[in-house]
C-alpha cells in the first residue's frame, strides 16, 4: 500500500494533495480479528514519540501514524500519564458493558484527546463520541469530565452480551501535566463519571510476538488511517514557496538530446579552477572553509521565507538591532516642516560639509570616507570644550545646541549604500571610541571616488538650516522621524509644561538607542573611557540641550518609544513637581471626583499621514559564494538573468551552427554557476529545446567561460596534470589565439553520465519504522522514475525488531544488497562495508542517512553533480522541526552537515574511504574528516540546497546503542 507507481502519487505525499476536498475510498478494517477470552483486562497502547503539538490533528500528521509507532505495549485501565512530553497515544481495544442500558462517556486530558466508539465490534463503524479541544490549546485537570460540552457523549445504548470496539487518541506537547482518562456512567441523574478500569476492557489483539514492521493486524478506522484523510480535510495552505511546482522537479523525465548533437559544439579547454586545494595542508575539520556555493537561475525558492519571522539572518543585521529598531533605516521619511537641526542627516554632496580646516579647528575627525580606519570609528560632532572657530547659531530655546553624531563608515562597510555592486553588510564593523586629541586626516590621504559612491556623515554647516532641495538625503537610509507631539489626556486646557514626577523620570531614563556597535549603528558622544559593549547601550553625558525642551510638550529622543524625558526637563519641572506632590498628599488614590488633579500622562500623537521613500533593494546581491555557516534559512545564491541570457545565447548560436539551426530554445530550466574570478566561470546549462519544431528534448551540459586565457605556454599552467588530449579533442593551440577575450568552451573531463549506477549506502540498527519508511521511499522512487540504475545497500547491525532482508525482498526495488554485521552500531564502519560491496569503480556511491525524504529528481541530481576525478556532491538537506512534515516543511537548512555525500567509487577509494579506526565507537565528525581528505585530493565539492530534500525530525531515544534508564516507580 506504500508503493506508488507514478509522480502524482509521489507529489501527493510530499506536498498538499487535492484529496482534501474529496473523500477517497478508505481501506477500513471491517472484519475484526479473532478474539480470545485471555485478552480481557488490558487494552492495546501505541506510542508515537518526538512529535510536537497539542492537537490530535498534529498526531495524524506524523509520518508513522498509525502503522509504525515507536512502542507497542498494553495498558490496564483507560487512565494513562507517562509524565513525558511531545508524544501521542493511540489506545484501542474493546469495552465490555456491565449491564444493558444507556451509557454516557466522557474524556479528560492535557492536551487534546478524542474518544471513538463503534456500534459493534467492527473498527470500521467507529464514530467520534467525545473530545477535548481541536486546536491544541484546550486541556482539563485530571478527572475534570465536564469542563467542555464536547467532553460528554450523548447517551448510547449498549448491551452487556456484546463487546464494542473503542479508540482513544491523545496528544501532549511539552507543557502541562500530561494525562488522559475516559470515564463512563449509566445515564441516570446525579451519577458521576468513573474511570473505565481493567474489568471492562480487553485487547484488540495480542502483539507481543510480532515484529515492528508487521502491521497487517493494526486496525485502520476513520480516526486512524494511513491515508490521513482527516488531516487532509483539516490542513491549511502552507506558506513555503518551495512547495510550489518547479520545472526542475520533473525535467529529468524529458528525453535527452542525442549526444552526437552536442559533441563538438564548443572547443575544448583545460579545466583547472584556482579554488581547488589539491595537496594543500588542511587542518582537521577545516575543509568546510574551502567549500564554495554555486549560483542558480532561475529562482528555485529554496529560501525559507516562511521561517524568517523567527530567523532574519538573511538580512545580515544584528538580531538585537532588528528587535529594537526593525527595518526603519532602509526608509527615508518624507520631509515635514520642522527644525532640521533636530535631525541627523546623511549627505552625498561634499559641498554640504565643513572644510577640513574648519573641522580641524573644531577638533573633529575628518568625515572623508576614503580614510580606512581599522574599525568603524565612533565620531561625535558636538562642541568640544576649548575648541576654537565658528559655532552654530543659538537655538530659539535656552542653552547651547548639542548635536548628534553618526558612525563613520568603516573600511569593511564601505559606503552606506545598498547599490548592487556592493557585497558588504550595511553598517558593518564595531564601534571604537577615539580620544579627543585624535589627529584629523590629511588631504594627501584622500582618494578620488565617484560622487554617488560617497556617503558623508557629519553635521550641518553653520548657518545652514536645511539640506538643499537638489541634494536629497540618501535613499534607503533611515533618518530620525519628526518628534511626536504629546497629547495630555483628561486635560481641558493646553499646558505649557507637563506635570511630571520624580518617579516618572526614574522610569524613563534616557537610553542611548544609538550605541549598537555590532552593526556600526548611529551613536552619541560618550565619555572617552567608556566603550559600549556590542548590543548594549551607553549613557550620554552632555545631551542636556535646550533643543530638547524648546518644543511644546516633551522633546522626543527615541524614534521607537516616544516617551523619554531629559535631565534638563527634570530641573525645569522641579518646582511644579513639588507643588503637585503636596496636592497629591491631600487626594485619595481611589478618588474618582478628583481625577483632574491626578497626574495626566502623555499619549503618542500618531501621524497616520506620514509617508516615506524607499529604494529597490536586492539583498541577494549582498551575498557571496562563501559557505555561510551562520544563516540556515537563506536559499541558493541567485544568478543574474542578464549573465544567463548572454551565455545561453552564445551556446545556442554554436549549437545551431553545428546542427543546421534545427533547435529552438523553449525554456531555460536551470543554470548553475561556480565562480572563479581568476580563470573562469563554470556553468551547468539545462535547457528545454524544440527539435525541428516538433520533438521536445532536454539539454544538460557543462560549459566554461574562460576569462584569462594566456599565451600558448600558459595552457600548461592551467592544465598542471598534463592531460593527454585524444585525437577527437583539438589541441589548445587551435583556440589559444583568442588571447585576451572570454572564451566559451567545453571543459575537458567535465561531463556527467546520465545512466551511471547510483548506490545508496545506509547502515541501520533497530529502527524498524524508519527502515520500512526508507525501503518504501526507494520503491516509490523506482515507481515514479522507472529508473532501474540504482541500488540500495543496507548494512544491518543485528536488528531484532524487524526482518530487514525480508522487507527488501518484498519491496519493488530494481536491485538491493543486504549486508549483516554483528556488534554495536558503527556508522563509519557500516558505510565502508557497504561501499566495499560495490565492484564497479566507475559508479557513484551515495552515503546516506535513514531519516531522509527524497525528491523524485534525486538520482538525476546526484548524477549531474558527480564527475569522476573532478566533482563530488554534498547536497544541503532541510532539517524538519518537531511536528513538521514534507507537506508543512518548517525547519532549517543543515549548512554544517556533510553526511549525505555522493562520490564516484574510484575517487572514494583514492581518498582512503571512511576513517573506521578513529570513528569506531562513535559518530559525529566523520563527515567533516572525509571532506578534508576529499578536498586535499583535488576534487571539488558541489554544494547546493536541494528542493524538497528533507531530514525527518527524530530524537536519539531508542536509537542504536542507546540504553534507557529504569523509569521511576511513581
Amino acid at each position: 500500500q506504500n508503493d506508488g507507481q507514478d509522480l502524482d502519487g509521489w507529489f501527493s505525499r510530499g506536498q498538499r494533495s487535492d484529496r482534501a476536498t474529496t473523500h477517497p475510498k478508505l481501506n477500513l478494517t471491517k472484519q475484526a480479528l479473532p478474539w480470545n477470552e485471555q485478552y480481557k483486562g488490558k487494552a492495546n497502547l501505541h506510542v508515537f514519540e518526538d512529535w510536537c503539538g497539542g492537537a490530535v490533528r498534529h498526531l495524524r500528521k506524523n509520518l508513522h501514524f498509525p502503522l509504525f509507532p515507536h512502542t507497542r505495549t498494553t495498558v490496564k485501565k483507560l487512565a494513562v500519564s507517562p509524565k513525558w512530553k511531545n508524544y501521542g497515544l493511540r489506545i484501542f481495544g474493546y469495552i465490555h458493558p456491565f449491564k444493558d442500558g444507556d451509557f454516557q462517556f466522557s474524556v479528560a486530558s492535557d492536551d487534546n484527546s478524542e474518544f471513538w466508539l463503534s456500534s459493534d465490534e467492527s473498527p470500521s463503524n467507529s464514530r467520534l463520541a467525545a473530545f477535548v479541544g481541536k486546536l491544541g490549546t484546550e486541556w482539563t485537570a485530571p478527572g475534570e469530565f465536564t469542563k467542555f460540552s464536547s467532553q460528554v457523549s450523548k447517551p448510547l445504548r449498549l448491551m452487556s452480551s456484546r463487546r464494542y470496539y473503542f479508540e482513544l487518541l491523545h496528544k501532549q506537547d511539552d507543557r502541562g501535566s500530561d494525562h488522559v482518562e475516559v470515564g463512563w456512567r449509566v445515564f441516570l441523574p446525579s451519577l458521576k463519571f468513573e474511570v473505565i478500569d481493567s474489568s471492562y476492557i480487553s485487547l484488540y489483539t495480542d502483539e507481543s510476538s510480532l515484529k515492528m514492521n508487521h502491521v497487517e493486524h493494526i486496525p485502520q478506522t476513520l480516526a486512524s488511517h494511513s491515508g490521513s484523510y482527516l488531516w487532509e480535510a483539516q490542513q491549511d495552505e502552507h506558506g513555503a514557496d518551495m512547495l510550489k511546482s518547479d520545472p526542475r522537479d520533473t525535467f529529468f523525465l524529458t528525453p535527452a538530446i542525442e549526444a552526437s548533437r552536442v559533441e563538438n559544439v564548443l572547443v575544448p579547454c583545460a579545466y583547472s579552477p584556482t579554488y581547488v586545494v589539491k595537496d594543500f595542508p588542511i587542518a582537521r575539520y577545516q575543509g568546510l572553509q574551502f567549500v564554495y556555493l554555486s549560483f542558480v537561475y532561475p529562482n528555485d525558492f529554496t529560501r525559507l521565507t516562511h521561517m524568517e519571522t523567527e530567523n532574519k539572518c538573511f538580512y545580515r543585521e544584528s538580531p538585537l538591532y532588528l528587535e529594537k529598531f526593525g527595518f526603519y533605516k532602509y526608509m527615508k521619511m518624507d520631509e515635514e516642516e520642522e527644525d532640521p537641526r533636530q535631525r541627523a542627516f546623511l549627505f552625498l554632496n561634499p559641498d554640504n560639509f565643513l572644510e577640513e580646516e574648519e573641522e580641524e579647528e573644531e577638533g573633529v575627525d575628518s568625515p572623508e570616507p576614503t580614510d580606512p580606519p581599522p574599525a568603524a570609528k565612533e565620531k561625535s560632532f558636538g562642541p568640544v570644550p576649548g575648541a576654537k572657530g565658528k559655532e552654530a547659531p543659538p537655538d530659539p530655546g535656552e542653552g547651547e545646541e548639542d548635536e548628534l553624531g553618526l558612525l563613520a563608515p568603516s573600511k569593511h562597510a564601505g559606503a552606506l549604500s545598498l547599490q548592487p555592486h556592493l557585497s558588504v553588510p550595511i553598517f558593518g564593523g564595531k564601534a571604537k571610541m577615539p580620544g579627543p586629541s585624535k589627529a584629523a586626516a590629511t588631504r594627501e590621504d584622500k582618494k578620488p571616488r565617484k560622487d554617488q559612491e560617497k556617503v558623508y556623515v557629519t553635521r550641518l554647516q553653520p548657518g545652514k538650516r536645511k539640506a538643499p532641495a537638489q541634494d536629497p538625503a540618501f535613499p534607503g537610509i533611515f533618518l530620525y522621524p519628526k518628534p511626536l507631539k504629546k497629547v495630555h489626556l483628561r486635560s481641558r486646557t493646553p499646558q505649557k509644561h507637563p506635570i511630571t514626577s520624580s518617579k516618572l523620570h526614574a522610569r524613563r531614563a534616557l537610553p542611548s538607542l544609538l550605541a549598537l556597535g555590532t552593526e556600526g549603528l548611529f551613536s552619541r558622544e560618550m565619555h572617552e573611557d567608556t566603550t559600549p559593549a556590542p548590543g548594549r547601550t551607553a549613557a550620554t553625558t552632555d545631551y542636556n540641550s535646550s533643543e530638547a525642551t524648546h518644543s511644546e510638550g516633551t522633546r522626543v529622543t527615541s524614534f521607537l518609544k516616544m516617551s523619554e524625558t531629559t535631565a534638563s526637563q527634570q530641573e525645569e519641572g522641579k518646582g511644579q513637581e513639588e507643588e503637585e506632590e503636596e496636592e497629591e498628599e491631600e487626594v485619595s488614590d481611589y478618588s474618582y471626583e478628583t481625577g483632574e488633579l491626578q497626574h495626566s500622562w502623555l499619549e503618542d500623537s500618531i501621524n497616520w499621514q506620514r509617508t516615506f521613500s524607499v529604494s529597490s533593494v536586492d539583498f541577494e546581491l549582498l551575498r557571496s559564494d562563501w559557505n555561510d555557516l551562520r544563516c540556515n534559512v537563506s536559499g541558493n545564491l541567485q544568478l543574474s538573468e542578464s549573465e544567463v541570457v548572454d551565455v545561453v545565447a552564445q551556446y545556442m548560436e554554436k549549437l545551431n551552427e553545428k546542427n543546421g539551426g534545427i533547435y529552438t530554445l523553449l525554456r531555460i530550466v536551470n543554470v548553475e554557476k561556480r565562480r572563479d574570478t581568476a580563470r573562469g566561470n563554470r556553468y551547468l546549462l539545462e535547457l528545454e529545446l524544440a527539435e525541428r519544431g516538433q520533438r521536445t528534448v532536454r539539454l544538460s551540459e557543462y560549459v566554461y567561460v574562460l576569462l584569462h586565457q594566456g599565451k600558448q605556454d600558459d595552457s600548461a599552467e592551467a592544465n598542471p596534470e598534463g592531460l593527454a588530449l585524444g585525437a577527437t579533442e583539438p589541441q589548445p593551440s587551435t583556440w589559444s589565439i583568442l588571447y585576451g577575450k572570454p572564451v566559451l568552451c567545453r571543459p575537458l573531463r567535465l561531463s556527467w553520465k546520465q545512466d551511471v549506477m547510483v548506490h545508496f549506502v545506509v547502515p541501520v540498527k533497530n529502527q524498524a519504522r524508519w527502515v520500512q519508511q526508507f525501503i518504501s521511499d526507494m520503491a516509490r522512487l523506482y515507481g515514479a522514475t522507472k529508473d532501474a540504475n540504482f541500488n540500495v545497500i543496507l548494512v544491518d547491525f543485528d536488528s531484532d525488531d524487524m526482518d530487514v532482508e525480508k522487507a527488501l525482498r518484498d519491496a519493488r526495488l530494481p536491485r538491493y544488497q543486504y549486508l549483516r554485521r554483528t556488534g554495536n552500531f558503527e556508522r563509519s564502519a557500516g558505510l565502508q562495508a557497504g561501499v566495499d560491496t560495490v565492484e564497479d569503480g566507475h559508479s557513484i556511491v551515495f552515503l546516506c542517512d535513514l531519516h531522509i525524504h527524497f525528491p523524485p529528481n534525486i538520482l538525476d541530481s546526484i548524477r549531474k553533480h558527480c564527475v569522476e576525478g573532478k566533482l563530488a556532491y554534498a547536497p544541503i538537506v532541510m532539517r524538519l522541526s518537531c511536528g513538521s512534515s514534507p507537506r508543512e516543511p518548517n525547519g532549517y537548512w543543515e549548512v554544517n552537515g556533510f553526511g549525505l555525500f555522493g562520490i564516484y567509487k574510484s575517487d572514494f577509494d583514492r581518498v582512503g574511504g571512511m576513517n573506521t579506526e578513529e570513528f569506531r565507537d562513535r559518530w559525529g565528525g566523520e563527515d567533516w574528516e572525509l571532506l578534508d581528505r576529499v578536498l586535499q585530493s583535488g576534487l571539488e565539492v558541489e554544494r547546493l540546497r536541494l528542493r524538497n530534500f528533507y531530514h525527518y525530525y527524530h530524537s536519539k531515544r531508542g536509537m542504536w546503542n542507546a540504553r534507557s534508564k529504569k523509569p521511576p516507580k511513581d
